[in-house]
């Protein structure tokens, strides 16, 4: 075990040493003077003898040694392993480990705790790649590391960076991951003033093309004086008046909402622009009011106006716009090899260290006691 420090700047708490210093050197034990006859005969003001003097120095050492704790603590001293710096081969959930060549390194799963590969399979998570830069950073800089993933897995961004150069091996998962489900398309939900009622007629169209054959459209359509389907998830709001309250309230609880191009927005920070023409103009802007989404049209809904309406993919681009699906994460595995590179000092090696405050607060606690027992006792020491 090594110790060290994770906050050394702490130590600066030792100045703090001084301050009982001083006072045992300001103080002077009390004095009691007694008279006795032969007294009257010396010089009544004698010549004091300069000399430092520290009275108690058994209360001066437990206060020191309490002041001392306590920047040390504050500095968060732990212990961390030396670790073992033989080869690692760390085994992706989902690939059969026996496939996997035995040479005697220590074998590990990609897994939460990197549990060793002698032990039953631990489920596949989505996390490989922070499972990989954590592995990395938890072994020593001189150990050899193998890493065996699926030909494809899903990624949490760019392409990894780690403090060694690893060996890449790709092989064949022993199950072939599920399918991820079909998304379904957002209900509409249409409130419209009675001048625009018919620009209804667009958004029933979309609703239509999202149903299957034999299914109704998911589709509400009334004045903006009605009240929302409790179900709602997305509004249309076809009115140049401003959202109701209880609209208002359901877009902070999470609900998207598209506003007419002359609606009042409630967003009151920056806006993005989410939809172009093909000329690269904006047609709708998002922004964040509350928990949800509020998407607005930058140009009236008529055809002149804003010509994809009466396109062929407007029922895509508006289900896009309601409910944007994830960008894809899944990446191939020989193209997602590591790179060698400099890694952020959050990731340098740290093998889960063990943490002495602990220890240290109960340390702190008994010298905290023994202060105050010395400091208030009854029989502290009297010179004479």
């Amino acid at each position: 075990m090594i110790p060290a420090l994770l906050l050394p700047a702490a130590l600066a708490a030792l100045l703090a040493v001084a301050v009982p210093l001083a006072i045992h050197i300001a103080r002077r034990t009390e004095t009691r003077t007694i008279d006795f006859a032969a007294l009257r005969w010396l010089n009544p003001n004698p010549k004091p003898v300069q000399r430092l003097q520290l009275d108690e120095r058994l209360l001066l050492g437990v206060r020191i040694a309490l002041i001392v704790a306590i920047a040390v603590a504050l500095a968060r001293p732990v212990l961390r392993p030396s670790g073992d710096s033989g080869p690692v081969v760390a085994i992706a959930p989902g690939i059969d480990a026996a496939q996997v060549a035995d040479n005697g390194q220590r074998r590990v799963w990609l897994a939460p705790d990197f549990p060793g590969a002698d032990r039953a399979a631990p489920p596949a998570t989505a996390d490989l790649a922070s499972l990989i830069r954590q592995l990395d950073a938890e072994l020593p800089a001189g150990t050899p590391l193998t890493l065996v993933v699926p030909p494809a897995f899903d990624a949490d961004g760019g392409r990894l960076v780690l403090s060694r150069k690893v060996t890449w091996k790709v092989a064949p998962a022993a199950a072939t991951p599920s399918a991820k489900p079909e998304r379904t398309p957002p209900p509409l939900a249409v409130r419209y003033a009675a001048e625009r009622a018919e620009a209804v007629q667009y958004f029933r169209a979309s609703a239509g093309a999202y149903a299957a054959p034999d299914q109704a459209p998911a589709f509400d359509a009334a004045p903006v004086d009605q009240p929302l389907p409790a179900q709602a998830k997305t509004l249309i709001w076809l009115s140049g008046a401003p959202l109701s309250d209880t609209a208002l309230s359901w877009i902070e609880r999470g609900g998207v909402v598209l506003l007419a191009h002359d609606a009042p927005s409630p967003v009151e920070g920056t806006k993005s622009v989410v939809w172009r023409d093909a000329a690269a103009e904006p047609l709708a802007v998002e922004g964040r009011y509350g928990q949800g989404r509020v998407l607005q049209l930058t140009r009236p809904l008529a055809p002149k106006s804003l010509p994809a309406l009466v396109e062929p993919d407007f029922p895509d681009r508006l289900w896009a716009l309601l409910d944007p699906s994830a960008a894809p994460a899944r990446v191939a595995a020989q193209d997602y090899a590591p790179a060698l590179g400099e890694v952020g000092p959050a990731l340098a090696f740290n093998p889960h260290p063990l943490d002495l405050r602990p220890w240290l607060a109960v340390l702190i606690a008994v010298l905290f006691a023994g202060e105050r027992w010395l400091a208030t006792r009854r029989k502290r020491p009297v010179m004479a």
